[in-house]
């Protein structure tokens, strides 16, 4: 199954969070390093999903922000 770019934004995402939890609970410094450098990684990984995504859409530049469209 081919894995989409925002499962990569989410799991990046809970991962750092998990790291600033585990700093503020005071874990063990190599449980927070590698999993600093686990995050890192990901963070290069899930730009590059994000950038190469097979995302098509309709909307322009006119549309303005798609949260909040102009009607036409």
């Amino acid at each position: 199954m081919k894995s989409s770019a925002m499962f990569w934004v989410g799991a990046t995402t809970i991962l750092l969070i998990m790291v600033t939890i585990m700093v503020t609970m005071n874990f063990a410094f190599s449980w927070v390093f590698y999993l600093t450098v686990l995050g890192q990684i990901m963070i290069v990984y899930m730009v590059y999903k994000v950038l190469t995504d097979n995302y098509i859409t309709s909307k322009t530049f006119e549309d303005f922000y798609e949260d909040y469209p102009i009607r036409k």
